[in-house]
């Protein structure tokens, strides 16, 4: 173990965090597109090891693959976003392709004694090449059969925007869409219970009628009540959607008009960032956030310990390396009694409700599938 790890020097400069996962359900239900999030998200990441298994023109030695910091182009891209990788890929597949024509040129002993040498490094260069190769060619396939880019824009849009009169009108558009699948069809409809459920015209009873329609088992269904009972406006603590701040609710329309919307798909930003945010400008609320301890919370701690009970994200996890690498004047370590996606999530909460169909898949993985 790294002696430095939990060495947090000065425990006055130190802070430990604890959230609760109902503050912020909007994270774990939403369509992913960074790399490590997009593979826990539609592969499953279970102790650093993904599955393969059944993905077509996938070699039967790749079924199972690795993912570790250990391998430095998932070191390097494990928080890039789908496009960006893209470009990655390329890339190792360029060095790959110089290296293996470098390899056919032994003119000489000493090329075959290089050759040789080298070969251990070169056969585990090929290795990761086919890996990456793997994994990202099967995200693209999920991606388009499940039409995820069309589900993320909306998803987004409802998790950022109030706009209920279109939102609506496009979520039943989605529902009732033979492209979209069962398990997408309940994420928008829990999407949209979370954003509108004190809407004085919410139709949250029609989208779950039009949930039977598509076929979804009634023990399916009432995961949207089970969500409101877990995490409604009721059960929350913070100010999830930003609509109790007016100034900050206004500041936001006003970013979003002057500089726009880079990329539709990663709007969202994560509760935990706007709150590490107060925390670097010490600015956490006492009455949201109790504290116990010496000094108060509007000291600045240069270390913060996150513990989110219920469960952390890997896209909370790219928030925090991005707030790491931004150098705010605080480093933060994250952790949680366990990493969600949206599949693990939907089970824990269908626990929770007591009972499942067991029917409910999550691109091709079963909800009640172990960790």
């Amino acid at each position: 173990m790294d002696s430095q790890l939990f060495d947090f020097r000065d425990s006055a400069g130190s802070l430990l965090l604890i959230l609760d996962r109902r503050d912020d359900p909007i994270t774990p239900l939403l369509t992913q597109w960074t790399y490590q999030a997009m593979v826990h998200e539609l592969l499953g990441i279970h102790n650093n090891r993904v599955s393969l298994k059944g993905a077509p023109n996938v070699k039967k030695d790749m079924e199972e693959v690795v993912l570790s910091l250990s391998d430095q182009f998932f070191e390097t891209n494990m928080f890039s976003n789908f496009g960006d990788l893209g470009e990655a890929i390329k890339e190792l597949l360029d060095s790959y392709q110089k290296l293996q024509h470098s390899n056919k040129q032994i003119q000489s002993i000493e090329d075959m004694r290089d050759f040789v040498e080298n070969f251990p490094h070169f056969k585990q260069f090929a290795t990761n090449v086919s890996k990456h190769v793997a994994i990202v060619g099967e995200l693209a396939r999920l991606v388009d059969t499940h039409k995820l880019l069309d589900i993320s824009q909306l998803e987004q849009e409802l998790s950022c925007t109030n706009d209920h009169a279109n939102q609506v009108e496009e979520v039943k558009a989605k529902v009732m869409s033979e492209t979209t699948s069962r398990v997408d069809a309940v994420r928008l409809v829990l999407l949209y219970a979370l954003r509108y459920e004190t809407h004085g015209s919410n139709q949250i009873v029609a989208l779950k009628r039009l949930l039977r329609d598509r076929g979804v088992s009634d023990l399916d269904v009432k995961l949207v009540d089970h969500m409101l009972a877990y995490a409604g406006a009721t059960k929350r603590g913070g100010d999830l959607f930003g609509e109790h701040n007016l100034i900050s609710k206004s500041l936001k329309l006003a970013t979003r008009a002057v500089k726009g919307v880079q990329n539709v798909y990663t709007q969202h930003k994560p509760l935990l960032q706007e709150l590490l945010e107060q925390v670097a400008k010490g600015k956490l609320k006492d009455n949201q956030y109790p504290f116990l301890g010496m000094g108060n919370s509007r000291d600045r701690p240069r270390d913060v310990i996150v513990f989110i009970v219920g469960g952390a994200t890997f896209e909370e996890a790219a928030a925090v390396h991005r707030i790491n690498q931004a150098g705010a004047g605080i480093n933060v370590v994250l952790g949680g009694s366990s990493v969600h996606n949206s599949k693990t999530f939907l089970a824990e909460l269908t626990g929770l409700g007591g009972g499942s169909s067991g029917a409910f898949p999550v691109h091709g993985f079963a909800a009640n599938q172990p960790f």
